[in-house]
């Protein structure tokens, strides 16, 4: 894991190499263990290294084939790389994947390379001799890629700090941005909070060339597949389902460097600990973390004596809460999505004393069904027959803060607002409507759980690895798991029973969300672990009111995109809302983010 820097320019610039170590040095907390540059002509690589594989020095970045044409940096993780290397007839000098990444290009090409590769990851490959860059990020987005393109000067970064670093683009405040947060706790690709700056499409490369040409290829989307079938063989299925889980967590596993698991005591981590533990010789390190209003420590504890694990509880104050946001908002460079961002981070911290390499449970809600009331919504609206399409139905249960809401106290455009609402009306026109939630959290929701894990983990300097977000994994899923088996109801009564309410009243209670994950994980886990109702990571904002009123009153009277006057009736009207706590935080996010970030010049 490390932190990759691009600058590319049609002219000279000056101090073109001062401004590469600047961005550099802006992403120290992604590689702390090696700096590196390399440039030809008016382009320079630059890079940030954590060491996990082939810790020695020859592995360092930029790196270059030995025919010194291909030049890379590569922020992530190729899994398969051994297997990968068996195809390859190359002059190999270290043990790293950055180097079969270089070797698979030059001998096969980057789309051989980017079909066999299994990983996560963000590089930027240069041919110095056809002078043309390749920008290419994975499949599901898991490792970022930012960049900034003014036809004169080309810029990509890991984080849009280190492309604000190079003293050559402006911060300009991207309003529109604003209802986008709002309604999904993050900007969706290709968009970002700062004008001009976009993130790139997971599943795409882009292909530069020495007159700023791009050529952008999309070489995975989510499975066209999904299984619908009623006639199925569950216990062949869930056999499969064993060893395609396994092999996604295995290939996780590889480092040379300790490596442990996050254990909340919910099925997702507790499986991931309990496999690792399995294939681990040496006894792994587990972490959880809570507040004294509430935590799971109990059940964390069950696991950690099941499998022997070195475990760790961190217990988090309130004030340890407050004095963290701030801070991690500028490791974000965007306002925190989610409350518990803020723990996590505190716990990556904590497990950096130990491990660098930790293993999450992200994906496996949107693997099989997890979020239950909102996965049966294809049920409800068919049960309900309201007199909208089935688009809308869904995006009103969807979104964080109602439009409502949003259209009521925001100032600002909603142009994001109509375009997707526009591409997605369209492309739930073409599927089921059990498709196509399914593929809604795959292709929009995950990304933002993926930020929040990528940030929360390198400010500490730790690279998280996300099995269930195995590609392989993903295709087995909608290949060959019926819906069925990823949502059941409990009985052959229990759907009639169902239609005198709406999934609020029956969900995990007269169905079972991801019945085929917690089926398996009776090999592995207690029945206590598997049998308790969800309960994700609660932060306890809606007890902590006060605090948030008084920061609202603090901070919300200068912001601009909020309409003029509407403090008092926002904090009302937060009270009102179920996630009361969580409303208003969004809300000062947003504030405490722009005053870091558009009240300096970033230009030199």
């Amino acid at each position: 894991m490390c932190g990759i820097n691009v600058i590319w320019s049609k002219g000279e610039i000056t101090n073109i190499t001062e401004r590469i170590q600047k961005m550099n040095s802006s992403l120290r907390h992604r590689g702390p263990d090696a700096t590196g540059i390399y440039k030809d002509q008016n382009i320079v690589l630059g890079h940030r290294r954590l060491s996990i594989l082939d810790t020695r020095e020859l592995s360092n970045q930029p790196m270059h084939s030995n025919d010194n044409i291909w030049h890379i940096v590569f922020n992530g993780e190729i899994y398969n790389f051994e297997e990968i290397k068996e195809h390859l007839n190359y002059n190999f000098s270290t043990n790293s994947d950055t180097e079969v990444i270089l070797a698979a290009v030059k001998e096969k090409g980057i789309d051989w390379f980017i079909k066999q590769a299994n990983g996560m990851f963000a590089i930027a490959l240069y041919n110095s001799e056809t002078k043309k860059l390749y920008i290419i990020r994975d499949r599901l987005g898991i490792k970022p890629i930012f960049y900034y393109n003014d036809e004169e000067n080309l810029i990509f970064s890991s984080e849009i700090k280190a492309i604000l670093s190079s003293g050559l683009v402006e911060a300009v405040f991207n309003e529109e941005a604003v209802d986008e947060y709002l309604a999904n706790r993050y900007v969706r690709t290709p968009f970002t909070f700062f004008k001009e700056i976009y993130q790139l499409d997971p599943g795409t490369y882009l292909c530069i060339d020495k007159d700023f040409n791009i050529t952008k290829n999309t070489y995975w989307d989510i499975p066209k597949a999904f299984n619908m079938s009623n006639q199925y063989n569950e216990d062949a299925i869930l056999k499969e389902f064993d060893i395609e889980l396994n092999k996604a967590i295995k290939y996780r596993l590889i480092s040379d460097v300790p490596l442990g698991t996050y254990l909340s005591g919910g099925v997702d981590s507790s499986l991931i600990t309990a496999i690792t533990a399995l294939n681990k010789k040496e006894k792994i390190n587990t972490y959880t973390i809570g507040f004294q209003e509430f935590n799971e420590f109990e059940y964390s504890n069950i696991i950690a004596q099941k499998y022997n694990t070195e475990h760790h509880e961190i217990l988090m104050q309130k004030e340890d809460y407050i004095s963290n946001w701030e801070k991690l908002i500028k490791f974000k460079d965007a306002p925190l999505g989610v409350p518990n961002e803020i723990p996590l981070a505190v716990m990556s911290s904590k497990l950096k004393e130990k491990i660098t390499v930790v293993l999450s449970g992200e994906g496996a809600d949107e693997l099989m069904g997890g979020y239950g009331r909102i996965y049966r919504a294809p049920f409800d609206y068919e049960n309900e027959a309201p007199k909208i399409d089935f688009y809308d139905f869904f995006i009103s249960k969807y979104d964080y803060v109602p439009r409502s809401m949003r259209d009521q106290f925001i100032s600002t455009p909603t142009n994001y607002r109509q375009k997707y609402d526009n591409e997605l009306r369209a492309e739930f026109n073409k599927a089921s409507n059990e498709e196509n939630v399914f593929k809604f959290f795959h292709k929009y929701h995950v990304k933002g759980l993926l930020q929040r894990v990528d940030m929360t983990t390198m400010q500490a300097s730790v690279e998280a690895r996300v099995p269930f977000l195995d590609h392989k994994l993903i295709e087995f899923s909608y290949r060959n798991i019926p819906y069925d088996l990823k949502l059941k109801w409990t009985s052959a009564t229990a759907k009639e029973e169902a239609r005198k309410g709406n999934s609020n009243k029956y969900s995990e209670i007269l169905d079972i969300p991801k019945y085929l994950l917690r089926g398996l994980s009776y090999k592995y886990l207690p029945r206590e672990i598997i049998e308790r109702k969800k309960v994700g990571f609660p932060v306890p904002l809606t007890e902590w009111f006060k605090n948030l009123e008084s920061l609202a009153f603090e901070l919300l009277p200068k912001a601009s995109w909020l309409k003029e006057g509407m403090v008092n009736d926002l904090i009302e009207k937060s009270k009102t809302e179920s996630r009361a706590g969580q409303i208003l935080w969004m809300f000062i996010n947003i504030e405490l983010f722009r005053r870091n970030y558009f009240q300096k010049d970033w230009r030199w």
